[in-house]
């Protein structure tokens, strides 16, 4: 079993007993199976001068190892935004994202590239997998690894590469081309498992303080995603799209969903509940590769960037009425606001795009490079994440419908060369 100690400031964790969702429904794992899941130990420089202290601090100035990034595989978000991890041909280092700066980086001796890396909110849990010419692990290998203890302390197999993992405070979900595991945090017990259609991008999220876990994955069509809902035993398929699904975001409750298609430009926001199309909006009337969909916590905005260079925030008009309540009620459905557009008064007269529901905000960011989004703890800001070491935080006035502000710009990549 794992045990969690959380990076400063300190993080109040839930009991990682089996929840509800995680009670054995397939048989367990044999013992060759549960040795393989025995903990190894992983090659790693420390970059800290004191690994037993200091690697829960921000990065020290001295005491690096030589070496320098040539490839950024991958950079994802924390569940709350408030961190950010990268995997890099070198390894991996974190984020804190609000005050910005580098809490640790971990390179291995042998090179070894990652090109996923997920953190367990600010807690000393991470999950890595393998990328690149010269991968520390197998890209079929998910490795889980206890930064306090500085060593692997369990991992998972599989017979093809694993496209993406998603972690939760009882659960990780492990996301392949074509079918999803779920397992238990504490054993890592498989308990379910999903198939998908064709899912290169990784395409899964899972609700994070909703007492019933809700998961979204694609579904069996294109166009179509399934909703799991875990406690009840209910699985609710959505055709959301004519054409295959690029993106989509849940709620932190996991009550609302957001979509968008290969088209990139409506984004439809979904109940989970029961599958009602809840509010519509666009991004704009040319083709884009949406790249990230992301909620506000309180799921009253929705961020999207794509590669056209911008993000927008959407005003959302689902009526949620009391969280708590949407907590303890089945029977949640969402309603709609009027539309927002001037020109809604002529809808049915025009094409559909003259009645569309258009953001209040957008935000060009420099380069062409892919970037991904989230809400800073901070009222009406947003983080961007961008692959060209890009790390961006804006402020957004929803009443001016203007560009946002940039608040501060940093690049982490040459910081890391620097050092």
């Amino acid at each position: 079993m794992a045990t969690v100690s959380p990076l400063p400031p300190p993080v109040q964790h839930a009991n990682t007993s089996s929840s509800p969702m995680l009670q054995p429904c397939l048989e367990q794992l044999d013992e060759q199976h549960k040795q393989q899941l025995q903990t190894q130990e992983a090659a790693v420089v420390q970059i800290d001068n004191d690994p037993k202290q200091s690697h829960l601090n921000p990065c020290p100035t001295q005491g690096f190892i030589d070496k320098s990034i040539s490839t950024l595989y991958r950079v994802s978000f924390n569940q709350n935004g408030s961190c950010f991890a990268i995997g890099t041909d070198c390894g991996i280092s974190v984020y804190s994202c609000d005050p910005y700066c580098e809490m640790f980086r971990r390179y291995f001796d042998n090179g070894g590239g990652i090109g996923i890396v997920e953190m367990l909110f600010r807690s000393n849990i991470l999950v890595f997998v393998g990328n690149g010419d010269n991968p520390q692990y197998h890209r079929n290998k998910v490795v889980i690894w206890d930064d306090h203890q500085n060593r692997c302390i369990g991992e998972l197999r599989f017979r093809s590469a694993v496209r993406g993992v998603r972690l939760r405070r009882d659960c990780i979900v492990v996301i392949l081309e074509q079918k999803i595991f779920i397992y238990n945090f504490a054993d890592l017990k498989l308990v379910h498992q999903i198939e998908t259609i064709s899912n290169p991008k990784g395409l899964c999220e899972i609700s994070q303080t909703a007492v019933s876990p809700v998961l979204v994955c694609p579904g069996l069509q294109n166009g179509q995603v399934r909703v799991d809902h875990f406690t009840s035993k209910r699985t609710k398929f959505i055709f959301a799209h004519d054409s295959r699904i690029a993106s989509f975001a849940l709620s932190h409750e996991g009550n609302v969903l957001a979509t968008a298609s290969i088209k990139g430009t409506l984004i439809r926001i979904f109940s989970t509940q029961d599958g009602t199309l809840l509010q519509e909006v666009r991004r704009g009337a040319d083709r884009a590769e949406i790249h990230s969909v992301s909620f506000d916590p309180t799921a009253q905005w929705l961020a999207v960037s794509s590669d056209k260079g911008t993000v927008h925030v959407f005003r959302l008009k689902v009526n949620l009425g009391n969280q708590d309540k949407t907590r303890t009620t089945p029977n949640f459905r969402g309603t709609l606001a009027a539309a927002s557009s001037p020109l809604s008064f002529i809808k049915g007269v025009l094409p559909k795009y003259f009645s569309s529901e258009w953001s209040v905000a957008q935000f060009r960011f420099p380069g062409d490079s892919e970037f991904i989004v989230s809400f800073g703890h901070e009222k009406n800001t947003l983080l961007i994440l961008g692959l060209d070491g890009s790390f961006i935080r804006c402020k957004f006035d929803p009443s001016s419908g203007k560009e946002m502000t940039q608040m501060e710009i940093h690049n982490f990549l040459k910081s890391e060369k620097a050092s």
